[in-house]
């Protein structure tokens, strides 16, 4: 049943079903049941050109998505997410139609704090829910929080061996050019550490299908000042390719 509301976005409709339903595809599962989720296409690159993964699974269609898996370790898979939560989040409700349950997120983000440094690590606690995907999931909210359980397998195995990072929220937002300069004042004063595009569509998605998420998000480029500041951010190879590497350990523990 819809609970009618005068703005289209907080209209939520109970109903467990819909028209277009990837869990009544009938698709072929995965061979297993571990997925990163990286926004990182030169780990990709570099880990295709040495040889380390192979297909296992092409989805075809206007915006095509492959799927790998390790060559060393079949047990886990890895595919390159595309921006936005209907982009991101909706292909994760492909996947976990597949049978992905243990999925990790890997990316970067704009630090609101200038105290974040170039790859500092946040493992999300939630996020601020500033886009529309998740109210198709989940009632509305202001906030939407990661799984408590799986937050704390990530932070122990990060404490275990000795990988600095910190927790917190994240600003999930539609917009990538109305970050204004009262809105990161405002999002700051909630609680969120970074900006990002994903993070509360992929939480809903875990929730609604229930199955076992965790993300981690490097400090990237910086928003917080009067000027943008890109600090680099998507030229740090040596960042991305370790916090891949990590993802693949977490997978397994979460």
């Amino acid at each position: 049943m819809i609970k009618n509301n005068d703005f289209p976005v907080l209209e939520f409709d109970d109903d467990t079903d819909a028209i277009v339903n990837p869990f009544k595809w009938n698709m072929e599962p995965f061979s297993t049941d571990k997925l990163i989720i990286t926004f990182f296409p030169d780990v990709i690159k570099n880990l295709l050109e040495n040889n380390q993964l192979e297909l296992e699974r092409h989805f075809a269609g206007e915006n095509p998505v492959d799927i790998y898996r390790f060559k060393n370790q079949p047990e886990i898979m890895i595919t390159l997410g595309y921006a936005g939560c209907p982009a991101c989040a909706g292909n994760l409700e492909v996947f976990a139609a597949c049978g992905a349950k243990k999925v990790m997120f890997c990316g970067g983000g704009g630090v609101l704090e200038k105290n974040i440094e170039v790859g500092k690590l946040l493992v999300v606690e939630g996020a601020i829910r500033d886009e529309g995907f998740s109210y198709r999931y989940i009632e509305p909210s202001r906030y939407i929080f990661t799984d408590k359980k799986i937050t704390k397998k990530i932070t122990d195995y990060l404490e275990a061996h000795k990988i600095s990072y910190f927790t917190g929220l994240t600003w999930t937002t539609d917009a990538m050019f109305r970050e204004t300069k009262a809105l990161v004042e405002k999002r700051k004063s909630e609680g969120a550490k970074i900006v990002e595009m994903e993070q509360a569509g992929c939480i809903a998605i875990s929730q609604y299908r229930s199955f076992d998420y965790g993300a981690i998000i490097y400090g990237g480029d910086d928003v917080s000042q009067d000027e943008w500041d890109t600090r680099s951010w998507d030229k740090r190879k040596g960042i991305r390719y370790n916090l891949v590497m990590l993802c693949v350990e977490l997978v397994k523990v979460i």
